[in-house]
């Protein structure tokens, strides 16, 4: 599972070949969480209020870069790295 981006101790990545619908994996310390991206809801799994709040305003910013990354992964090739929340 590629890591894609990293900021604040938090770390996003996608599976190669994963289930619909689009999403992605954040895990900050012992939390995880799967997050949908068009929708920019978690589906599964739990992140703390502030770190859930980081993910989903970076998620919001690179929406079409996820998209694109999950493309990318569906078909198996190394999915692009994406800039951190500053």
């Amino acid at each position: 599972m590629p890591t894609i981006s990293q900021f604040f101790g938090i770390f996003i990545r996608m599976f190669f070949d994963d289930h619909v619908p689009p999403h992605f994996h954040a895990k900050y310390n012992e939390y995880q969480a799967v997050i949908d991206i068009d929708r920019l809801e978690v589906m599964e799994g739990h992140l703390p209020r502030r770190a859930l709040s980081l993910v989903l305003d970076w998620a919001e910013l690179h929406q079409a870069e996820l998209r694109a990354d999950w493309e990318l992964c569906r078909t198996k090739q190394l999915p692009l790295n994406i800039a951190p929340l500053e």
